[in-house]
């Protein structure tokens, strides 16, 4: 207290004093410094100030002369013979009130040194309304004009020589700075080696090649990746024209196969026009940071759930952004209708959540634009190729019987979901396997976001064999269903059986998996215990994807996954939560629920959106779960499709696959 009293006098003449509450500055006062142990935490702030840290130098250079006159350790053994002093032998330092004085003081001394020499960074934001700091940083930026020979920092090599390069700021050091954040919060993301087998799917190779692992958490949700009709429409492309594009869209990037992609997908969704981009982050990122920066006043309402990908599209264009609760019609009404009807709006939102497999109220979401003027922005990026009759998503597996009976016209089915979305967003990167994005929308709409968004106009076009490969995927799966089939009937045998285990999965009626853990090293743990005990690599999902505590195992099944393989995976995981004591169910009920899991009154098991009508269950077509050594089902009539496509640029083919 008697510190705080003596601080309290300075209040007036010291910004720092004088804006810092007297509870902060106790805690600063009585807190160890991380990185300088032997000081607290306001005297490492204190090395910032122009006043104090001078000061605080001088000070600690007086306190070791305190103790300099002190003779070396042969020099006090001596003395002590000479005394009769019999020193113990497990003697330390610490017993001796002088010795481990200095030596606290030397410490003390080293760590207000290393203090001072810091990065500047927390100097430059401490100067804010500091007429020291300011005086200070004048006085240093006139001398760098004056003086002839600065030290340098560093040095580089130019055509003349050596010259120095002199720098105020510790780069490298605020990278290390920010990376020890991330290992402190955990979110730290890590990276491991792993190399999909086009044979083997899903089976890769780790950094050894010969080390094989089977891989559940894959977004290539169907194997199109290295479907054989795929592969050989890339390998003809590549043959034709090459690798690279050549630059971007209007400048020699534009040809056949960008154009006849675009088709492809408008058609998919039964809209007027589509656009690729290089990826459905930049596909989101640019189309709401162009819309929502022209729309004049426009006010972007944003559902609490989504990707990062809008959340900085909305963040870029400068538009008020409005969030409302995940899935939450009435927090969504009640935040609309504060706005007047003729003021531009539009609705963010996405079908199937990533992270929770929640899905979106779509026809709900339409009906509220539809009454308060608002635009809609469905992202479709991990249900395109997964749900619908063709794949083309949620708002098309709505009206499943309409758009079935739709077949492949490019016409709106009138009234449907799919056709009252303004905007769908999706990725050929998941279930098509390939890589890029794409909106899809109306002909104007589309020509607009062509025209400003820099997102599209200054990026190279995607790859002659990327584009014609993701159109023969897309072609494909159209045609044929079982393959969407056949990876939910997987889905649920690997939640039923997680469920008899009493195996935490967060309810939803998608096709995601996610396995609750609820605690970032215990879900990296899992992670790694699985990859190197069980030759099964899933990666932990952990904060910020998710929030703290709601860490979780995400889990893909294909349709690719054999019985074997599933029976493996369930009972690998299982293990790993009993040897790490993972929270099951049971816990989670016990502890009042978590992540929707466990939650009393909340049902276990939620409906999926996949009626047993839809996958052929009534009727007995539904596909079989692949046992080891069967070879998945290549439809003929989607490679014949797929094939066609073609016809015009790569001519027309027949016969067995290569």
């Amino acid at each position: 207290m008697d510190k705080l009293s003596t601080l309290s006098r300075f209040k007036a003449s010291c910004p720092f004093l004088g804006r810092t509450k007297t509870s902060t500055l106790r805690s600063l006062c009585t807190s160890t410094s991380t990185r300088f142990p032997s000081i607290s935490l306001l005297t490492e702030r204190a090395t910032n100030c122009p006043v104090m840290g001078p000061a605080l130098t001088v000070r600690s250079k007086e306190i070791v002369a305190g103790y300099a006159s002190m003779a070396g350790n042969s020099d006090i053994d001596q003395i002590h013979r000479e005394k009769g002093v019999n020193v113990p032998a497990d003697a330390s330092v610490e017993m001796c009130p002088h010795a481990s004085a200095a030596r606290a003081a030397a410490r003390m001394a080293d760590d207000l040194t290393k203090a001072a020499q810091k990065d500047l960074s927390s100097k430059a934001a401490a100067a804010a309304g500091c007429p020291f700091h300011k005086a200070a940083l004048e006085t240093t930026a006139k001398a760098a004009t004056v003086v002839p020979h600065p030290v340098p920092t560093a040095t580089t090599s130019t055509s003349a020589g050596t010259s120095a390069h002199t720098s105020a700021y510790n780069y490298e050091s605020f990278y290390r700075d920010e990376l020890e954040k991330k290992h402190k919060d955990k979110s730290y993301r890590y990276f491991n080696n792993i190399n999909r087998l086009a044979n083997k799917f899903p089976v890769a190779h780790t950094a050894k090649v010969e080390d094989e692992v089977q891989v559940w958490c894959s977004n290539d949700y169907l194997g199109m990746g290295n479907n054989p009709v795929v592969l050989e429409t890339m390998h003809r492309t590549l043959d034709r024209y090459g690798h690279g594009a050549g630059g971007t869209r209007n400048i020699a990037g534009n040809g056949a196969l960008h154009l006849g992609l675009e088709r492809e997908l408008a058609t998919l969704h039964r809209k007027d026009a589509a656009l690729v981009f290089s990826s459905c982050y930049v596909a989101n990122d640019a189309t709401l940071s162009t819309l929502g920066s022209k729309l004049p006043g426009c006010v972007m309402f944003s559902d609490q759930s989504n990707h990062a990908s809008m959340i900085q599209g909305m963040r870029h264009s400068g538009a008020k952004r409005v969030i409302f609760k995940h899935n939450d019609l009435e927090d969504l009404e009640n935040k609309l209708k504060m706005y007047p009807k003729e003021t531009p709006k539009l609705i963010a939102f996405e079908s199937v959540y990533s992270m929770c497999g929640s899905i979106g109220p779509i026809s709900e979401i339409c009906d509220l634009a539809e009454k308060y003027g608002a635009l809609t922005f469905l992202d479709e990026v991990h249900a395109v190729g997964l749900y619908g009759p063709r794949g083309a998503g949620v708002a098309e597996h709505l009206d499943y019987e309409a758009q079935l009976a739709a077949g492949d016209s490019p016409d709106p089915v009138p009234g449907s979901v799919m056709d009252r979305i303004d905007i769908i967003t999706g990725t050929l990167g998941k279930s098509y396997g390939a890589v890029g994005g794409y909106i899809a929308g109306s002909d104007d709409f589309i020509d607009m976001i062509r025209s400003y968004a820099p997102g599209f106009i200054f990026t190279t076009s995607l790859p002659p064999a990327t584009v014609a490969g993701a159109q023969a995927s897309i072609a494909y799966q159209k045609t044929y269903l079982g393959d969407r089939q056949l990876k939910q009937v997987n889905v649920r045998e690997a939640k039923r059986r997680f469920a008899e285990l009493d195996i935490p999965v967060v309810p939803g009626p998608s096709h995601i998996l996610p396995v609750l853990v609820g605690d970032a090293a215990l879900a990296k743990a899992a992670s790694d215990k699985l990859l190197y005990d069980h030759s099964i690599y899933v990666q932990a999902i952990n904060y910020p994807t998710v929030a703290v505590g709601e860490e979780r195992l995400r889990i893909t099944v294909t349709q690719r996954h054999t019985v074997e393989q599933i029976n493996k995976l369930v009972s690998a995981v299982d293990q790993v939560f009993t040897d790490l004591s993972i929270n099951r169910i049971k816990d989670w009920k016990a502890l009042g629920g978590r992540a929707t899991v466990g939650v009393p009154g909340q049902e276990e098991v939620v409906e999926p959106i996949w009626t047993k009508e839809q996958l052929g269950e009534k009727t007995g077509t539904t596909p079989k779960t692949l046992r080891d050594g069967e070879k998945d089902v290549v439809d003929p009539q989607g490679v014949f499709v797929a094939r066609s496509r073609f016809d015009h640029l790569l001519g027309s083919i027949s016969g067995p696959l290569r």
